[in-house]
């Protein structure tokens, strides 16, 4: 037997919670757990040692990307494996840590960043995204609703927290392709502002804003939330943007909305977070999200009490975001057809990993997701309970 055949089979016997079977490069097959097994590993060729027990997250996100490995299964199911596995090395090695990197953002930093993942295309998007094109938690009220009713749900969830009256003003920061604003501006009669780093998103709300008239209510800017001055807002509201500022950069964000919010002014905050202060996973970080830094729980509600925001209400939204992704998965490959003449074959490997990854992430309590409402300053006008947040 070979160094690395060893090596890979001393790896495989304790790595998933599940029983699974491993099919090698040179044809040998294993099963490794008791019981039937629920996917299949293939290692079409080994992959370096050194790259695996430096950074796992990327040995393996590239192995699967460039075909070194083939999952037969569910890929989701394959990436909970790992995750619920806590005798596996990657929860006992050090070099878990290096799962995660934490990197700064500048402005112009900021907006490469935004650009590479958004700015993929409108039409790539659209092919798997709802109508809306809400890319972010949806917020399931039964196990019926389909993916558009969900992302309305949680757009009208948002709004009826934010305890709208008309003639207010909403400043939405990564108001991604529009839907918040048009709703808030079309059913509260509020002024509101979107702002996003993605020229694709900026066009494409532009356009939504004219086609159903609501110029007079609703504006769309391609502007980084720390360049825009002289204005202040009702309400300050930003929905899965938060985790592209970078760790160095979240003390500015809550000052910015401070300056940005009016006395007694509204904020909610919908984001990705974590229980334990972390970056994003490298190989994410590398192909999907450069710059991203997931904030722990405990980080955002301190920087609020510094800058004496008041915390109302704090929902974790984390199994919605796993359907939410699920949904997103299966859109994916039932346009194969149409992304195969777009896109090469790394590239939907590269994302087919992401939104299965994701989905497990969420589904395992590796992360969550949070919408903190919080208020500058005191406010006594908003309702005594909480049912006015719910219809």
């Amino acid at each position: 037997m070979d160094i690395d055949k060893a090596f890979y089979r001393s790896l495989m016997k304790n790595l998933f919670a599940d029983p699974c079977e491993v099919k090698f490069w040179d044809g040998e097959v294993i099963n490794y757990g008791q019981g039937m097994p629920q996917f299949r590993i293939d290692f079409n060729e080994p992959i370096a040692k050194a790259e695996l027990i430096n950074d796992p997250s990327l040995a393996f996100g590239e192995g699967y990307m460039f075909k070194k490995i083939d999952i037969v299964g569910s890929v989701q199911k394959v990436i909970e494996s790992l995750y619920k596995n806590q005798d596996s090395f990657l929860h006992q090695n050090n070099s878990y840590d290096k799962f995660f990197k934490i990197l700064s953002s500048s402005i112009q930093k900021s907006k490469e960043n935004i650009q590479f993942h958004y700015d993929l295309g409108n039409d790539f998007y659209s092919l798997w995204l709802d109508e809306t094109m809400t890319y972010s938690c949806a917020y399931f009220k039964s196990h019926e609703d389909s993916l558009l009713q969900a992302q309305k749900n949680k757009v009208a969830h948002i709004l009826r927290k934010l305890n709208l009256h008309p003639g207010q003003t909403l400043l939405d920061i990564g108001c991604g392709w529009g839907e918040l604003i048009l709703t808030a501006a079309k059913t509260y009669q509020v002024k509101a502002l979107g702002i996003t780093l993605s020229s694709e998103q900026y066009y494409k709300t532009a356009e939504r804003i004219k086609n159903e008239g609501l110029q007079e209510l609703a504006e769309v800017q391609l502007i980084d939330y720390r360049e825009l001055k002289g204005r202040t807002f009702d309400r300050v509201v930003s929905v899965g943007m938060v985790e592209h500022v970078g760790k160095d950069q979240l003390k500015a964000y809550f000052s910015a909305v401070k300056s940005l919010l009016n006395e007694a002014g509204v904020s909610l905050l919908h984001c990705i977070t974590g229980y334990e202060e972390s970056g994003t996973n490298s190989w994410i970080n590398k192909y999907i999200f450069p710059g991203g830094y997931i904030p722990s729980v405990q980080e955002l509600v301190s920087l609020m009490a510094v800058n004496k925001f008041y915390l109302i209400d704090l929902e974790s939204l984390r199994e919605h975001y796993t359907r939410t992704l699920e949904h997103w998965a299966q859109n994916f490959e039932n346009a194969l057809s149409i992304i195969m003449k777009m896109k090469d074959e790394t590239f939907i490997r590269m994302w087919r990993l992401y939104l299965n990854s994701c989905a497990a992430s969420f589904h395992c309590g590796n992360i969550d997701l949070h919408q903190f409402l919080f208020t500058k300053g005191v406010n006594n006008t908003l309702p005594l309970t909480r049912t006015y947040m719910h219809s």
